[in-house]
């Protein structure tokens, strides 16, 4: 029975896929369950104009007062280049029709970069992640708000929710021992980061399994997901005349993404430093697999006490010590799998995730809003 309900309100759509949109897709189901419905609109300014983006919002919210409005924030989705000045003016619009304003940050932190444009870029987006702060009534950080370089002490209307995998949950922490094998030890990469990134991902990539390969024999490489198929040219060039079978799969359905890595036996991520904000990641977790990755400022003990092996980029080849170390070693293997399945079920399932949302969300009380100035 549903009892209330909120709504998920996102900016510009990402292609080819929209984590975002998956995210609240897997969200609302899930609070469904809670008695709670999640609608999901956008504010169009992409495709419309922001002039009259916001003026069909003004409209639209009269209708909401009093509703939960989760608004997505990823600095690109309300801005081309990543200068989201316009995104305090939806949440302004939004808290004069009272509704009750949480604000999702899938980007935790400003970008960086060394150019002048990239500074100013910085300083655009960290200002506007701190007025969020001031107009909303709940923020949900996807990473602990401690491991955040921004975070105030009077920012006490925060709650950490790690995300989940953007994937159905027949598919969480699959059983791997119905599985068919046909001998081989299966490597995942899930996702390519794309753009300047591509190049050194596929290098860490390559290394590795030529590393393992020369040790281990009968190996896959199975890549899937985002930017796979662009990636595959240059994977299959670089590893020729390397004893390892590579099918690249591009993009799958949930359901495929699930089958798929749960029949491979460990995920390599190499997308940056792992946190309880990379799905990509979090998918491996989801489907029982041990996961190698990097530290970085946002891996907290969520990730830490999940089966994730570490391995330092700036080590030579340790990447590949510490694949081929998964690989040979059965029993190492296995427990990393058994603490990734049991991560899922206390941290990183839906379900979990659910009922973290349900513990503000049911929270009554009048929103008032607050001086429309900047």
């Amino acid at each position: 029975m549903i009892r209330q309900g909120a709504i998920a309100l996102l900016g510009r759509a990402d292609a080819p896929t929209d984590a975002v949109e998956e995210y609240c897709s897997y969200l609302g189901e899930a609070l469904r369950a809670h008695g709670i419905s999640l609608a999901i609109e956008r504010v169009p300014w992409a495709e419309r104009g922001w002039r009259r983006a916001l003026r069909s919002l003004r409209r639209r919210a009269k209708a909401w007062k009093g509703t939960w409005i989760l608004v997505q924030y990823t600095a690109l989705a309300w801005s081309e280049r990543g200068f989201p000045l316009r995104f305090s003016r939806v949440l302004r619009i939004l808290k004069a029709a009272c509704v009750r304003v949480g604000v999702v940050y899938h980007d935790v932190e400003p970008f960086t970069g060394p150019r002048f444009i990239d500074r100013l870029r910085r300083r655009a987006q960290l200002h506007t992640m701190r007025r969020t702060m001031d107009l909303c009534d709940v923020a949900v950080f996807t990473v602990p708000m401690e491991k955040l370089s921004w975070m105030k002490p009077q920012y006490t209307h925060s709650v950490f929710i790690p995300v989940g995998a953007n994937l159905p949950a027949a598919g969480e922490a699959a059983s791997r021992k119905n599985i068919a094998s046909d001998g081989k030890l299966s490597v995942a990469v899930f996702g390519v980061t794309g753009g300047s990134s591509t190049q050194g991902e596929i290098g860490e990539i390559v290394e590795a399994i030529r590393f393992a390969s020369s040790r281990v024999k009968n190996l896959r490489l199975t890549v899937l997901g985002r930017n796979s198929k662009e990636a595959e040219n240059e994977l299959r060039r670089r590893l020729d005349c390397v004893p390892v079978e590579i099918q690249v799969l591009g993009l799958l359905s949930s359901e495929n993404v699930a089958r798929s890595l749960s029949s491979c036996d460990v995920l390599l991520f190499v997308r940056g430093p792992i946190s309880t904000r990379r799905s990509s990641a979090i998918a491996g977790i989801a489907c029982g697999l041990p996961v190698i990755a990097s530290e970085g400022p946002e891996t907290s003990s969520l990730i830490r006490d999940a089966g994730v092996a570490f391995y330092s980029p700036q080590k030579r080849n340790d990447l590949g010590e510490v694949l081929l170390h998964v690989l040979q070693d059965e029993h190492y293997r296995a427990s990393l799998a058994q603490r990734s399945w049991i991560a899922q079920q206390r941290f990183f399932s839906w379900t979990v995730i659910a009922a973290r949302y349900e513990e503000f969300l049911e929270k009554k009380g009048k929103v008032q809003p607050p001086p429309l100035t900047e």
